[in-house]
């Protein structure tokens, strides 16, 4: 069975990146990720949660592309912020903000403030042309350090510190450390699954024998049975 074909929705280049290491090593010779097209516009992101967000992604590059596309939303969550910057992490400075403008922000925030707890969450999700989807989440428990550490990773990286990293925040992890923690490598494992169990299924009913074809209409047997 050919691998499946998938466009990558995102137009992050470091976000894009990230989900191709994770599902080229979650699914090796299963799947066959294709760039996002330069000629589709950017997805104005107008959804109210991660997950209408991804959708909204994947929905418009397999109707751009008529392949099956691959989407996420994450962001990060800090809980003395009231779970800001959320669905608007990527944008959290202003519309033009760099990574190093957001990362100011949220510390210029918590300046001074002793609850640092924060997550990062992700919800990622495959839309086929037939309508079917595949959607799964994953989250990081951690805090937001004082000051950036770290020369690895893109965003909120710098200044995040997930529970089990031993101190250290995601710009200080290797590609595959960070991966095993992160919440995008969480939902796109999870989402591996998924798409596994799929192809799966798929393969299995192409193998499976055609049903009998039935008598001819009128045919009866030689008790005159119809």
């Amino acid at each position: 069975m050919p691998p499946l074909r998938l466009v990558v929705a995102s137009a992050n280049p470091d976000k894009a990146a990230e989900i191709a290491e994770i599902l080229d090593a979650a699914l090796p010779g299963r799947i066959e990720l294709v760039a996002r097209p330069g000629s589709v516009p950017e997805v104005e992101e107008t959804g109210a949660t991660f997950e209408m967000n991804a959708r909204l992604k994947a929905e418009a590059l397999c109707a751009a592309t008529g392949l099956a596309a691959v989407a996420d939303d994450s962001g990060l969550e800090v809980d003395a912020l009231g779970g800001a910057p959320g669905i608007v992490s990527a944008r959290y400075a202003g519309p033009a903000a760099t990574y190093a403008d957001n990362v100011a922000r949220v510390l210029g925030e918590l300046a001074g403030v002793t609850d640092r707890g924060a997550r990062f969450r992700t919800v990622a999700l495959v839309t086929f042309p037939d309508g079917r989807e595949l959607v799964a989440d994953g989250r990081c428990e951690g805090r937001i350090a004082e000051a950036p550490r770290g020369d690895g990773g893109f965003g909120y990286d710098p200044v995040f510190v997930a529970d089990d990293a031993g101190g250290r925040t995601f710009a200080e992890l290797s590609p595959p450390d960070k991966h095993a923690r992160s919440a995008r490598g969480r939902a796109f494992r999870a989402l591996a699954g998924l798409l596994d169990r799929l192809l799966d299924a798929d393969a299995a009913d192409r193998a499976a024998p055609a049903a009998p074809a039935g008598r001819p209409a009128g045919g009866g047997d030689r008790d005159g049975e119809q």
